[in-house]
């Protein structure tokens, strides 16, 4: 009998068990029970995109609803990998993923070895709402930012609009700290403008220093007029009697209501509505303030660019661009007390000393429903000169890299049904053995090498079928019975605030 290799043992792949996670269980316990509150309170029931989101969460990660078998060439010692749902929203695990992907996609064949600064920008309360609602709205927004913020680069470079080309990347987060609604836009700037030759190519580059605070001010106050014009002229900011702007939106369904109060720390059903979370505050260790570096702020719009990475910094690069393309919930910093209700731990002290929020389970529901994007609403953007739609981005990107043992052969003859079944099958291995190249990437987590010999893991059939499934997990002494939804009951009965771990919760300040 063959040995394990400790060594090889110590960042083996270890299934994720989501079923045995805090965020699973809450919503197996709520799921039904919040979806009959939402219809209750609001009159609509949830949008068919946000109900598939959470039932499909449901099945990610577990083994009885399908896994591939990988299997070592050398000693034949297999694993499961079960499958994933793919979504945008809630699912910590595909949003890890993604993230990851994401990452080194930008970084590999994306963004250039040039300086790459971030740019972020975000907006009062009232316009997230409508950015979050309105996604044609929310493109009108990046194309302003995007546009003002190329003028500045273009002009310190010292081309017109016809001379020079800007490029840049922008990932759309949708979510704050406290797990609440806040649309900002981070955006990955090319530090430089290419010059244009008269076919409107690339025929060089001047990069630039950092902006002034005063050059960022400048900026900031012509997105702010434009986007300002903007929402005039399409009826969604009124001026009132005083001569103040007002966001006018329909009230809408039970989704909308959802996100709005989100938006503004609060919540929409059941015993909460209308109140804002709790937090759990303690005497912060220094005077911290999100407000330092190369910031310009004003009428509630506030414009970081502070971050710069050089263009030999493609370490540094890629870990900001798995920060902003990080997925909205961290699984390490949610938790139960004692009394079932969800801590979730600040990754920073706010300036107030506020360390984490409570929430009732339902409350948390609400928190994540959220956060589900709407339906063909693109999270990842790409400009000028790094547009999929330039003539020339062959020349600015990196050159892709290519994977040998990754590539599939197409069959010469017509596909039947077995062939097709085949080739899903092989496409499946093949972005496995992507996240595979991920994980040893960003985690040091090798599942393509053997725990036990060190041979070469392969992925060798994907096991569909109930009953096979049943039949193989039965084998293994693994659960084949998938979990299923509590049933739904009456609301929660509401408590009052009181000391936990020592600490006293507190309502959060009015904003």
């Amino acid at each position: 009998m063959v040995e394990s290799n400790p060594e090889l043992k110590k960042y083996s792949f270890q299934r994720h068990k989501p079923e045995e996670t805090v965020l699973y269980k809450v919503i197996q316990n709520n799921w039904l029970s919040f979806q009959a509150q939402v219809e209750e309170d609001t009159g609509h029931p949830l949008p068919d995109f946000v109900i598939r989101e959470f039932e499909e969460y449901f099945r990610c990660g577990i083994l009885a609803h399908g896994f591939l078998r990988a299997q070592c060439e050398s000693c034949h010692l297999e694993h499961l990998v079960a499958f994933s749902c793919k979504r945008r929203g809630i699912c910590p695990s595909c949003g890890a993923r993604r993230m990851s992907e994401t990452a080194a996609h930008l970084v590999d064949s994306v963004l250039p070895m040039k300086n790459i600064r971030q740019w972020v920008l975000s907006f009062p309360i009232p316009i997230r709402l409508c950015l979050a609602v309105k996604p044609k709205i929310m493109s009108k927004a990046l194309e302003i930012t995007q546009a003002e913020i190329s003028k500045y680069y273009r002009k310190k470079a010292g081309f017109s609009k016809a001379q020079g080309k800007t490029g840049a990347v922008t990932l759309i987060q949708r979510f704050g700290g406290s797990l609440n609604l806040n649309v900002h836009f981070h955006q990955l700037f090319i530090d430089g403008s290419y010059e244009l030759g008269e076919q409107k190519e690339p025929i060089g580059f001047t990069p630039v220093q950092a902006p002034s605070k005063k050059e960022l001010d400048g900026v900031l106050s012509k997105i702010i007029q434009r986007l300002v014009r903007y929402l005039e002229n399409k009826k969604i900011l009124i001026k009132d009697e005083s001569d103040h702007l007002q966001i006018s939106l329909p009230e809408g369904d039970g989704f909308t209501k959802i996100q709005s109060s989100s938006v503004t720390y609060r919540f929409a059903t059941g015993s909460s509505k209308g109140k804002k979370a709790v937090v759990l505050k303690s005497l912060p260790e220094r005077d911290h303030t999100s407000k330092s570096g190369l910031v310009a702020e004003a009428f509630g719009f506030s414009l970081h660019a502070g971050f710069a990475t050089l263009s030999h910094e493609r370490a540094k690069l890629e870990k900001i661009c798995r920060y902003i393309a990080r997925p909205a919930i961290s699984e390490e910093r949610l938790s139960l007390n004692c009394r079932g209700e969800v801590v979730y731990k600040l990754k920073k002290t706010w300036d107030d000393g506020t360390t984490a929020i409570k929430l009732t389970q339902i409350e948390l529901m609400e928190r994540l429903v959220a956060l589900v994007p709407r339906p063909r609403v693109n999270l990842t953007r790409y400009h000028g000169v790094l547009a999929p739609n330039y003539k020339y981005r062959k020349q600015i990107v990196p050159q892709q890299k290519i994977e040998p043992d990754l590539k599939i052969v197409e069959p010469d003859s017509e596909p039947d049904p077995l062939a097709e079944a085949k080739s899903k099958e092989k496409q499946n291995a093949k972005k496995r053995m992507k996240w595979a190249q991920l994980l040893k990437r960003v985690f040091n987590i090798d599942i393509e090498t053997c725990t036990r010999c060190g041979g070469k893991v392969k992925i060798i059939a994907a096991i569909e079928d109930p009953a096979v499934i049943k039949k193989i997990l039965d084998h293994l002494g693994i659960n084949s019975s998938p979990p299923k939804w509590t049933s739904a009951r009456g609301p929660p009965v509401d408590t009052q605030p009181e000391l936990f771990d020592g600490e006293l919760f507190q309502a959060f300040p009015e904003y």
